[in-house]
This record gives structure tokens, sequence and C-alpha cells, in this order.
């Protein structure tokens, strides 16, 4: 029996701010992943947060073609999918994996936590509310929904950084505002899409074991994950605005492209140059530090 082909990888902005060297080299990095592995390379906008805008979306577009990539569909635009969304979490429901939450992010962090938990996860607050308790929260501030989760812990594998065993607690499935949570979404349109290998920034990391968990109830499969190194600034921080020329604008597609390549070790004139030179084993495991030019 033939094995069945890979699926696909992906690159998934969110279409608030135009795309920094930083973004631009996960971008390539998720292509170089996905063609070498022989997979389909998909194109996702995560624009369901109200601070995205369409004409964002479209300068990033462009700016990732400007710069060789190419993808095997339109792009998705998870703001179009919100059926999908509701129909995961009604199925989860049904389930009884789903109950409402009042605690604002404040309250999270003030409430007492079991031994050991880590600052942030949710501890449980309004897991037990009976409905007479919920009817009265309900006047004050509308619910989010949280999955009722079975464990509190979850090991995903990575290609860059092997075992890794982070937290699962009841994390938000859909906000009070009715907007589906980044854990869910992720995790739906992955498995509509039928792709397999996430490609990311490594400050996502922590995120994967509530996604390969919540994929794992949904009967999906854990895709294979590679968590790369981010772009900081010359202090160590996350890039911004602030560093300098760090736009495709405001560096030109071929100073950028240069940086890019050079930064990975294998200077390139193409995208295809660099796919024949590519080999994750010799990704460079520590941040890239730019340094504007």
């Amino acid at each position: 029996m033939t094995p069945a082909a890979p699926g696909a990888g992906r690159f998934a902005p969110s279409p608030s701010a135009d795309l920094h060297i930083g973004n631009l080299r996960t971008a390539v990095l998720a292509w170089l992943f996905a063609r070498s592995t022989g997979r389909r390379f998909l194109m996702r906008i995560e624009d369901l947060d109200e601070r995205t805008h369409d004409d964002v979306a479209s300068r990033q577009l462009a700016d990732l073609a400007a710069i060789g990539l190419d993808w095997d569909a339109e792009p998705e635009w998870q703001s179009r999918q919100r059926i999908r969304y509701d129909t995961v979490i009604d199925d989860l429901a049904r389930r009884g994996l789903v109950y409402e939450c009042y605690c604002s992010r404040r309250d999270i962090l003030s409430a007492p936590r079991a031994p050991h938990a880590p600052e942030g996860a949710y501890p449980g607050t309004c897991r037990e509310l009976t409905e007479d308790q919920r009817a009265v929260r309900r006047e004050s501030r509308p619910p989010a929904l949280r999955l009722r989760a079975d464990a509190t812990e979850h090991t995903v594998t990575d290609l860059l950084h092997g075992s890794y065993t982070g937290v699962v607690d009841d994390f938000v499935l859909r906000r009070g505002d009715g907007v589906p949570a980044y854990n869910l979404a992720v995790v739906v349109d992955d498995a509509a899409a039928g792709i397999d290998q996430v490609v990311r920034g490594d400050d996502l990391l922590s995120s994967s074991p509530r996604q390969a968990y919540l994929a794992r109830l949904l009967g999906h499969d854990q895709p294979v994950y590679a968590h790369v190194p981010l772009v900081l600034n010359a202090e160590g921080k996350r890039l911004a605005k602030r560093d300098g020329a760090v736009t495709l604008a405001e560096l030109g597609t071929s100073r950028a492209f240069a940086l890019i390549t050079g930064s990975l070790g294998w200077p390139s004139a193409d995208l295809a140059e660099l796919l024949a030179r590519f080999d994750p084993a010799r990704l460079p495991r520590e941040p890239w530090i730019y340094q504007p030019v």
C-alpha cells in the first residue's frame, strides 16, 4: 500500500501591522520546511482580532510574494470561518467539555493557584458553578467559553526543541465578546486545510501542548512542529518598528532577502538556491540579533 503523501505547511500572519524582517524570515523558513518535504504551502490570514485590517493583509501578501514565496491555494481568512468554529464548540459542548467563565484577567491573576501552577494558568474558578450561579453572573458580564480539560500537561515533539511538555489548563475557546480564541481557531483551521506541519516562532512553543491536546480531543493527529528562533533587536528584545528599518518597504527586497539568507548561514541569490542548500539540522538554534543598517 502506498503511504499517504504529506499534507501541507503554512504561514499565518495577523494583519495588524506590516511584516518586519523577523516575520519574513519565519515565513521563508515555513516555506522551506514545506517545500523540502514535498508538502503544499498554504497561507492563512488570522484576522479575527478587531485590530486587523484588510489593507495590511494585502501588503503582507504582496511582500511575501516579492521575496519569492508562492502558495498552493487562495489565502484563507479566519474571519470568514465563524460557522466552522461554532460547529466545533457546539460539538465539544454536547460532549460536556465546555463551560461558561465570567473571570476577568485580573480575577485570574489574583486567584489562588495550585502549588507549582504557572502564573496565568486558569485556576478553575468557574468550572463547577451551578446554573443559578451562572445566571446571576450573566447579568454583569457575557461569559467566555472554556474547555473542560482532563489533563494538566501535554507533551509534543518539536524538530528543533525535541520533547517539550507544557501546561494544559481550561483554556478559552470563545471570548466573552464572541470572538473565537486563537488556540481553538488555529487547531480547527489547520485540520480543515490538511496542515500537518507547523513552523512558527519559538515564542509560540508554549502554546503547542494546549493545541495538540485539543487536536487529540477533536480526533486529529498532532502536526509536525518546528519552532524557529526569533529575530531580536540589539537589546535582546523582540523586534519592533522602533528598531529602525525593519520592513520590506524600508529595506528593499534584495537587501531583505540577503539579510535573511545570510542569517540562516546560506547566502543565496533566490529561493530555489536556498531550497537546494536547506538543511534543518544545520539551522541556527539561537535568536538572530538584527542590527539596522
